[in-house]
């Protein structure tokens, strides 16, 4: 049975923290709805109301289209291992891209990691746990570091080069913030 909740509690905090893995969906008024999946050690919960995630550059910006245009943004936890729960998290999100005046504090509260892109900074509105007893159990193995070493092998130069071919613009056109250099 689903509960829900004004904001996160310790518990479910905890089991974020544990978590190698959460989805992140968006959709613009009219266009697609995306879902992405996301790892590495990106995520932190600011405060029960609050969470900042650190995004890395990826073949597209989905998400960045979408939270300009509306600022809706659900996260989702599944556990693959342990006791089921299926939790997730509504709000609003805002982008912050370096170079912003909010960059510098937000980026000292997450990991430093190479490609680097936005910040989204999300104000929680609902939390809801579901039982997740259809979940599959599953082991974790090994972060992947493709991602990491393939960013670390660009330059400053190379890296803005790959945003202005492939992150300018969401797949239906909509304009994702990121800004030229």
């Amino acid at each position: 049975m689903a509960k829900q909740f004004p904001a996160l509690t310790e518990r479910l905090s905890e089991f974020i923290s544990q978590q190698h893995l959460f989805f992140v969906a968006t959709a613009p008024a009219e266009g697609r709805v995306n879902l992405s999946p996301k790892g590495m050690d990106a995520l932190r919960v600011i405060s029960p109301g609050r969470i900042l995630w650190l995004n890395v550059t990826g073949s597209g910006n989905e998400t960045a289209a979408h939270v300009l245009e509306n600022q809706r943004m659900t996260l989702m936890w599944c556990a693959f291992t342990g006791a089921p729960l299926i939790l997730r998290v509504y709000g609003t999100a805002r982008v912050i891209h370096e170079g912003d005046e909010a960059w510098e504090n937000l980026a000292a509260q997450l990991p430093s990691l190479p490609g680097a892109r936005q910040i989204f900074d999300l104000s929680i509105d609902l939390v809801q746990t579901s039982c997740g007893m259809a979940v599959p159990l599953m082991d974790f193995r090994e972060d992947r570091e493709l991602l990491k070493d393939w960013a670390r092998k660009k330059t400053d130069a190379e890296l803005q080069a790959y945003w202005e071919e492939k992150n300018l613009r969401s797949i239906d056109g909509l304009p994702t913030g990121m800004p030229k250099k």
